[in-house]
C-alpha cells in the first residue's frame, strides 16, 4: 500500500526487501545534457527557468527523435557567464562517444542534430574523450535523488571536478544514489560517498565495479543483468571485454549470447515480477510490482 508517511523513503525500502540493482538501467541509447544552474522543478524541461519556450519545443524535437535530454549542472561552483555547456553522448554498449561544445545561447541547443544522435553520427558539436560523471540530485523529483545524491556529487565533485556534474532524473530514485557515467551509458545506483570515488577510480582503469553496477543503457534491461551474471561468473571487470552478438525472448526468458576474450558465452535471465505490489518512489501515487531478473544459465558455446 502506499505510503502517506512524509519520512517514507523507496530508497530505504528497496534495500530492505533486498531488490538486486543488476539490470535496472534506464534504456536510453542517445542523450543530450544542458547545463542550466537554476532549480529543475518537479519535471526539468517544463519547470526549469529555460529561455521561453525552450523546454516545450526541445521536449518536443527529443521525443520525436528518441532522445534524452537532462539538465546538469556544477556542484557548489558558479556556471560561467555568458556560455552554456552542452554534451551529446551516443551510448553504444560497444562504441559509445561523446561530443561537446559551448552555446552562446542555450536556445542554440535547438540546432543540435538529434535524429542523426539517435542514428550514431555527430550531432554538430566536436568529439572529446573525456568521460563525465553525472549525479542524480533532482530532489523535487525524489527526496531520496537529493538526500543521497548531493554527498555523492560533493565528494566526485573534490576528487574530479571537471567531470562531474548534477543532473536531473534519469531513472531509478529507489537505487540513490545514482551514478551515470557517460559515453558508456553506464548506470550505477547505491552510492555513498566512498563508493562513488572507487567507481570513479575503477571507471578511469578501464573497468567496471559490479557491486554497484544497474547496467548499460545501451542495452535491454534483461541483456543488462545477464551482461553482469556472466562477467561475476568469468570475474571480467574490463569495460570493453564483454560484447553482445545475439538475443532472442521467448516469453518471460531472455537469451542473450556474449563475446569474451574469443569465446561466446550464452546466458539465460527470467524476468518476473513480485506479487506484492509496493510503493516504488517518495512521490508514487500508486503501488507497482517489482521486476526481477533471475539467472537461469550460463553456457560456453566456443
Amino acid at each position: 500500500m502506499t505510503s502517506t508517511d512524509p519520512a517514507f523513503r523507496c530508497a530505504g525500502a528497496s534495500v530492505l526487501r533486498d531488490e538486486p540493482v543488476a539490470g535496472t538501467a534506464s534504456t536510453v541509447r542517445a542523450f543530450v545534457l544542458l547545463e542550466h544552474a537554476g532549480s529543475w522543478g518537479e519535471d526539468a524541461l517544463r519547470d526549469a527557468r529555460l529561455p521561453d519556450g525552450l523546454g516545450p519545443r526541445l521536449s518536443r524535437k527529443a521525443a520525436e527523435a528518441k532522445v534524452r535530454v537532462l539538465l546538469v549542472r556544477r556542484c557548489g561552483r558558479r556556471p560561467r557567464m555568458g556560455h552554456t555547456t552542452v554534451f551529446a553522448a551516443y551510448a553504444h554498449p560497444d562504441q559509445p562517444w561523446l561530443e561537446r561544445g559551448d552555446l552562446a545561447d542555450p536556445v542554440d541547443v535547438l540546432d543540435l542534430d538529434l535524429v542523426g544522435l539517435r542514428a550514431g553520427r555527430s550531432a554538430g558539436l566536436a568529439r572529446t574523450d573525456e568521460s563525465v560523471f553525472c549525479v542524480c540530485t533532482h530532489g523535487r523529483h525524489d527526496a531520496c535523488c537529493a538526500e543521497q545524491g548531493r554527498p555523492v556529487a560533493t565528494a566526485l565533485t573534490q576528487a574530479h571536478p571537471e567531470e562531474t556534474w548534477e543532473v536531473s532524473h534519469i531513472g531509478g530514485d529507489r537505487f540513490a544514489g545514482n551514478l551515470l557515467v557517460l559515453p558508456h551509458g553506464l548506470y550505477y545506483g547505491r552510492l555513498d560517498p566512498a563508493a562513488a570515488l572507487t567507481v570513479a577510480g575503477t571507471h578511469a582503469a578501464g573497468n567496471l565495479d559490479l557491486d554497484h553496477l544497474r547496467g548499460r543503457s545501451g542495452l535491454p534491461m534483461p541483456v543488462q543483468a545477464g551482461e553482469i551474471a556472466l562477467r561475476r561468473d568469468l570475474g571480467e571487470t574490463r569495460t570493453d571485454a564483454v560484447r553482445l552478438v545475439d538475443r532472442t525472448s521467448d516469453g518471460t526468458d531472455t537469451r542473450a549470447v556474449f563475446s569474451v576474450a574469443g569465446a561466446e558465452y550464452a546466458v539465460t535471465v527470467r524476468t518476473t515480477s513480485d506479487r506484492d505490489l509496493q510503493q516504488l518512489t517518495c512521490r508514487a501515487t500508486r503501488d507497482n510490482p517489482v521486476p526481477r531478473h533471475e539467472l537461469v544459465s550460463v553456457e560456453r558455446l566456443t
